[in-house]
């Protein structure tokens, strides 16, 4: 199966022209491969008015067009533990007049608490890339070597959108290091309710920091909803897709009546 790209009717004509120069920014950077090529296919799943999540929201790759894809009767709830990542993000959020914008500093995971953040250090340079939580472990334990290390924040999907009174939710991105398997796990009333389309970056270099497996991951997740498809972004179409490869790092686990809201 392949869904193509057009634009997105309706979109607010409201949205302040930065928020929409930034996000024309954002999708010319995909075009070319500075960004992420999924984020031409956000249009195919996000509509004006929509709940959606960015969850490992870093500097916004994919707030900035979830916001102008909302639209300002809609809301972009993104979480990001990284206290330089926030400030950097409520920043942007403030530049381009996205209000309906949450930044939340925090994480998402299976349970609520407070779990320990881990950065490593190369040269004196944070690698982002390779942040993650340590669920059991104790406030004040050591720093190893070459590490970054804070308490931050967890919560689940389902408990956020029960205390915020989100009823519906069209869209989660999730790109957390490895903790996507732990995210799903505190989202399964959301994704019961709603069926949002998922967009997860699926990478055994990162889930075995877990004990998981991608390719167990993805085969669990469609066990568990047989109503949603893989699918990968190929030249411009969302195109199924069976078993995670090193071709792609993002999959997007979506119903056939996510792709018919169009």
């Amino acid at each position: 199966m392949t869904t193509d790209l057009s634009p997105v009717p309706g979109a607010a004509s409201s949205t302040p022209l930065r928020l929409r120069t930034a996000d024309a920014v954002m999708r010319f950077s995909s075009r070319v491969g500075w960004a992420e090529p999924e984020l031409m296919g956000l249009s195919t799943l996000v509509r004006p008015g929509d709940h959606v999540f960015d969850i490992g929201a870093a500097h916004g790759m994919y707030t900035i067009p979830l916001a102008r894809l909302v639209g300002a009767t809609g809301g972009v709830h993104a979480f990001e533990p990284h206290p330089r990542q926030q400030k950097t993000l409520r920043r942007v959020r403030r530049a381009v007049g996205a209000g309906q914008v949450q930044v939340n500093a925090g994480a998402i995971g299976s349970e609520q608490g407070v779990f320990t953040m881990r950065l490593p250090v190369k040269f004196g340079l944070p690698i982002y890339g390779h942040a993650h939580l340590v669920p059991d472990l104790p406030a004040g334990a050591p720093t190893p070597p070459n590490m970054r290390q804070w308490q931050t924040p967890v919560y689940t999907v389902d408990e956020w959108c029960t205390q915020n009174g989100i009823s519906s939710v069209s869209f989660m991105k999730v790109d957390v290091e490895g903790f996507e398997p732990a995210v799903i796990d505190g989202a399964v009333k959301t994704i019961e309710a709603s069926r949002p389309s998922i967009l997860l970056e699926v990478e055994d270099r990162h889930l075995a920091k877990y004990g998981r497996d991608a390719n167990q991951f993805a085969d669990e997740l469609r066990r568990r909803w047989p109503d949603y498809g893989m699918y990968t972004w190929v030249k411009g179409a969302w195109v199924a897709t069976s078993t995670v490869t090193l071709a792609a790092r993002n999959y997007l686990f979506a119903t056939d009546a996510a792709f018919a809201r169009r």
